[in-house]
């Protein structure tokens, strides 16, 4: 019975590092896309990002619902370096996921700006002293 447990434990994990393994895979690509000129592939990564962790969130679930049996010291010892590698995993696809959050937002502020100089709102540039200064534009719009 404990071999069966530890297998099917075992099974569970393997597949988390191969989803975490994806996910890597899909937000490395989704960083290309972010810093990329179509929105499209911007949209597949994001939707193809969820679908991984909702697997993700499935299979958690299945290892929690394993790990619920008593622990036994050589289950422990069998799954310790799959989750030393699933933790490794995730913590990479965090950092990568905060990485390209931070892409979109210098393109959010960016398209604000862009937005603004059409407007004819403030454009802010850099004087003699090296002091920002918002100097009224006429609108492109009206040119």
């Amino acid at each position: 019975m404990e071999q069966d447990a530890r297998r099917r434990l075992e099974d569970v994990l393997d597949r988390e590092v191969q989803a975490a393994r994806s996910l890597a895979a899909t937000l490395a690509e989704e960083r290309t896309a972010l810093t990329g000129d179509s929105p499209a592939a911007v949209e597949q990564k994001a939707a193809e990002k969820i679908q991984i962790l909702e697997t993700l969130d499935r299979l958690e679930a299945e290892r929690r619902a394993l790990c619920v049996k008593p622990d036994s010291p050589g289950l422990a010892a069998t799954v310790a370096e799959r989750w030393r590698a699933l933790m490794e995993l995730m913590a990479s696809c965090r950092t990568a996921n905060e990485v390209n959050g931070q892409i979109i937002h210098v393109r959010q502020h960016q398209i604000r700006q862009l937005i603004d100089i059409v407007r004819g709102g403030p454009a802010f540039t850099y004087g003699p002293q090296g002091k920002t200064l918002a100097k009224a534009l006429r609108a492109l719009a009206r040119a």
